[in-house]
């Protein structure tokens, strides 16, 4: 018998496949219940790990057997799956856009390769816990894989059309434990990252209320997962749906209560940020959540979640915790832009006291962006209260860390704008012909010692000062009025004529008059 090789083997499958006629035992699908979703994985196993999730009613409780398809009381598990085979592919959803990863919590602890290859085992980490059933371990297992795929857009697809929404609600209308509970919340949080499904998750009846219940369990990782899938439907094109059913007192009370108690960092960064995504959301969701929101406390509780914060920096230092403190702040920052509530941001001085410590703090790399917000936080309340201006004109350590933003804030066109406006609204307030000879090298050395960063800064954005990337003169202004107050200071220190002892003094603090020189000529430069 002749050897058939490896080329022949592809041209028979190929005629095969063309035919498209299987062997009798075998016949073909029809075309309604053919899959026209690509996917990486194996359609039917998807579908099969759905089934695996299945409640078992009769006894109340969430169960499959050790098997995954031979559970007992098989007859009892709510029969859910029969009409998805059947779906005629112009009801699928299609067409979603790509989203961020980042924006998709994938479970650690097991691999892709695991689940692409059909493996059930050790797909997920396994949760060691008294009292967990063999059968809830399992099922925390196909939940966690599908957790995992809910990530993927066709993936996601696939699963909502073969109804994993109505199985996890399901699930949830039944007492489980709240591991299960998470990875309910975890699936449905990563099925939201799809736009294109948002639509299909509202129109679950009943799911949006009971995902809004779960707010109230006592569990941090069930209310990480509540809060994030929460803020990513009010960023949705469904969140009106969403914002009414959140707009009751007792509900919103709840969410402010879980950011005042909770000491947990990660639950406070997605707390908050279902608070954030609240204040930036749309103007139909800012009408229905703001004014109670607002009623119960929002920006005491912000303050004092940022002051607890602070405190955690300054004397501990957590990276864990560095993520919270930028929601916090970004959460302060939309609140001080809204045109009803920004004088409970802009008229606190706890809130000043807080952003004008950040902006000292001397290790600004561990915080960077929070400093960045700090300096944005600081601007709009100067713009509101001019006054505020003087005062902090004084702190020589203030406006020694505010300058140091400047490489942090270069990047940003809205920060860099921000810094600089307070650097000129500081400046302007200096009286450097009534000021003694001392405090005023003390401005100057705080100055000289920020020459390279103002040098760079100057330089890097010369273009950007003339092109259309800026929209209004004012921020130009900005600029160029602090270039003219440290002109004038300087000016003011060099042409004194009583110096003997400033000029010691500046053998100890300023390198030479050469730097002083170099300040000058770059700013004469630039203007």
């Amino acid at each position: 018998m002749a050897t058939m090789t490896f080329e022949d083997k592809e041209e028979e499958e190929e005629e095969a496949g063309e035919d498209h006629h299987g062997p009798s035992h075998h016949p073909p699908a029809p075309p309604d219940e053919l899959f026209d979703i690509a996917t990486s994985v194996d359609p039917s196993y998807i579908i099969s790990l759905i089934r695996k999730l299945l409640p078992n009613v009769k006894n109340d409780h969430n169960f499959c057997g050790a098997d995954g398809d031979s559970a007992p009381n098989e007859g009892s598990k709510i029969d859910l799956m029969g009409e998805s085979a059947s779906s005629s592919p112009k009801d699928r959803v299609r067409g979603s856009p790509d989203h961020n990863s980042e924006a998709m919590d994938v479970v650690n602890g097991f691999e892709k390769s695991s689940y692409q290859d059909g493996d059930d085992e050790n797909l997920c980490r396994k949760v060691e816990q008294p009292g967990v059933s063999a059968g809830e371990e399992v099922w925390e297992e196909y939940g966690c894989v599908l957790w995992d795929l809910a990530a993927s857009r066709n993936h996601a697809e696939l699963m909502v059309e073969n109804l994993v929404l109505e199985v996890l609600l399901a699930n949830l209308m039944i007492p489980q434990t709240v591991r299960v509970a998470e990875i309910i919340l975890g699936i449905i949080g990563n099925l939201a990252c799809h736009e294109v499904l948002m639509q299909r998750i509202v129109s679950t009846q009943g799911l949006i209320e009971i995902i809004v219940d779960q707010l109230f369990l006592d569990d941090t990782q069930c209310l990480i997962e509540a809060c994030r899938l929460l803020t990513l439907c009010l960023q949705g094109s469904e969140c009106i749906i969403w914002a009414e059913k959140l707009q009751s007192e007792h509900i919103l009370q709840r969410v402010l209560w879980i950011a005042e108690n909770t000491l947990n960092p990660q639950l406070i960064e997605k707390n908050v940020g279902l608070l954030l995504a609240i204040l930036e959301s749309r103007p139909e969701v800012a009408r229905a959540l703001h004014p109670p929101l607002m009623k119960l406390g929002l920006p005491s509780v912000l303050i004092d979640l940022l002051a607890f914060e602070m405190n955690k920096l300054l004397h501990e230092r957590i990276p864990e915790r560095y993520p919270a403190l930028e929601v916090i702040l970004r959460s302060i920052e939309a609140l001080s832009v809204l045109d009803s509530y920004s004088q409970e941001i802009t008229l606190n001085k706890k809130l000043l006291q807080l952003v004008c410590d950040l902006i000292k703090f001397p290790d600004k790399v561990e915080v960077a962006n929070s400093c960045v917000t700090a300096v944005v936080v600081l601007a709009n309340i100067l713009s509101d209260i001019d006054d505020l201006a003087s005062e902090i004109s004084q702190d020589l350590p203030f406006i020694q860390g505010l300058l140091e933003m400047i490489p942090f804030a270069s990047d940003d066109l809205e920060a860099r704008s921000a810094l600089w406006s307070i650097v000129a609204r500081i400046l302007v307030k200096v009286q450097e012909d009534e000021m003694r000879q001392s405090s005023l090298h003390q401005y100057v050395s705080v100055l000289v010692s920020s020459s390279d960063m103002i040098e760079d800064d100057l330089l890097d954005h010369q273009l950007d000062e003339t092109s259309h990337r800026i929209p209004c003169g004012f921020k130009r202004s900005a600029r160029v009025t602090a270039i003219i107050r440290i002109i004038n200071i300087i000016n003011k220190w060099t042409t004194s004529k009583d110096c003997v002892e400033a000029n010691n003094s500046m053998e100890d603090h300023l390198a030479d008059d050469t730097n002083v020189g170099r300040l000058l000529d770059c700013c004469h430069k630039y203007i």
